[in-house]
């Protein structure tokens, strides 16, 4: 059965009625899953159609209220709050072990969907920038973690896939600078350019772990569209995002009609995630619910580049990300 093109006028909901058999016996982690956001519009098409589903984030009060409301809409869906593991805001790169070492089961699917505000210099307290550390130091270290349990998700038929939330800022900026990556410095620090850079090395890491499994993982890189969330909200963008003109005194859109739905929004990555179309495709970039590799500025998408990312982060953690 051949499975349909999806546009941008797609919504979560029908990507996930047509890929409904893809997402059926699998086992999904999903980061960033607050409410009112891209992440539990997500979690709300997964519970319908998956077997098991893992809801990763930092604060156990939140994601109890998620889980909640989850079950309430999918009541017979295995839903596992790990609170635990998602990436820092801001305490720590580093997921703990023993919050994911408790589950026996493998994994299909890890959807790297948490991000940090853009707002003033923070720092994690292993010494890194909170919206890197966030968007790609984090979901580096949690996907190295779980690659037994994704490689034991793999069929003659099936290739595990990785999740990562970029952004038309990939395309914006000017790509990552290797320099300051893993220096954090508070005089040179611009909230809007540090987004730029997380978001680049989102689409690099795609291609890096690609390239790097061997063909034994599939990483993709989604732009989600401008989604006005609960992020867009949060106190500490509010000033950031008006000065930079995007939102207006009041925190609202300035260009609202250019904005997605968070149901439209969350659509890509759901194909990302599902799509076997893009089997032949590992390491693309997504926007729109289509591979957009031709958006990227070759900054964010050559593989010298992502090779050389991913070694530089290997340094900054001190750990080597091998298969």
């Amino acid at each position: 059965m051949s499975l349909p093109q999806f546009t941008s006028h797609a919504t979560a909901e029908e990507v996930g009625a047509s890929l409904r058999e893809e997402m059926s016996g699998k086992n999904v982690l999903l980061t960033g899953t607050s409410m009112n956001g891209i992440g539990f519009e997500i979690a709300r098409v997964l519970a319908q159609h998956v077997d098991i589903l893992y809801i990763a984030g930092h604060n156990s009060e939140r994601l109890k209220l998620v889980e909640e409301s989850l079950k309430r809409e999918a009541p017979f869906t295995d839903i596992r709050p790990l609170s635990s593991i998602s990436p820092p805001s801001p305490p720590s790169a580093k997921p703990q072990p023993k919050s994911i070492r408790t589950p026996n089961h493998f994994m299909h699917v890890i959807i790297h969907n948490a991000a940090a505000p853009i707002g003033p210099f923070k720092l994690t307290t292993d010494g890194l920038e909170s919206q890197i550390a966030t968007d790609h130091i984090g979901p580096f270290l949690l996907t190295k973690l779980l690659t037994a349990k994704l490689l034991s998700g793999a069929t003659a038929t099936y290739t595990p896939r990785v999740i990562l939330t970029s952004s038309v800022s990939a395309v914006l900026g000017a790509g990552v600078d290797f320099a300051i990556i893993g220096r954090a410095d508070p005089e040179n620090y611009h909230p809007v350019n540090a987004y730029f850079q997380a978001k680049a090395a989102a689409a690099l890491q795609a291609i890096a772990l690609s390239k790097r499994s061997g063909g034994k993982i599939n990483a993709y890189s989604v732009h989600p569209g401008a989604v006005f969330t609960n992020l867009m909200q949060h106190e500490e963008s509010l000033e950031s995002l008006k000065q930079i003109g995007l939102l207006d005194a009041d925190g609202q859109p300035t260009q609202p009609e250019q904005y997605k739905s968070i149901s439209h929004g969350a659509a890509t990555t759901l194909v990302a995630a599902f799509d076997r179309t893009l089997n032949g495709h590992p390491g693309a970039y997504l926007s729109d619910c289509k591979i957009a590799n031709d958006q990227l500025p070759a900054a964010c998408s050559s593989v010298e580049n992502a090779e050389r990312l991913w070694t530089l982060t290997e340094e900054l953690i001190g750990e080597e990300f091998v298969f």
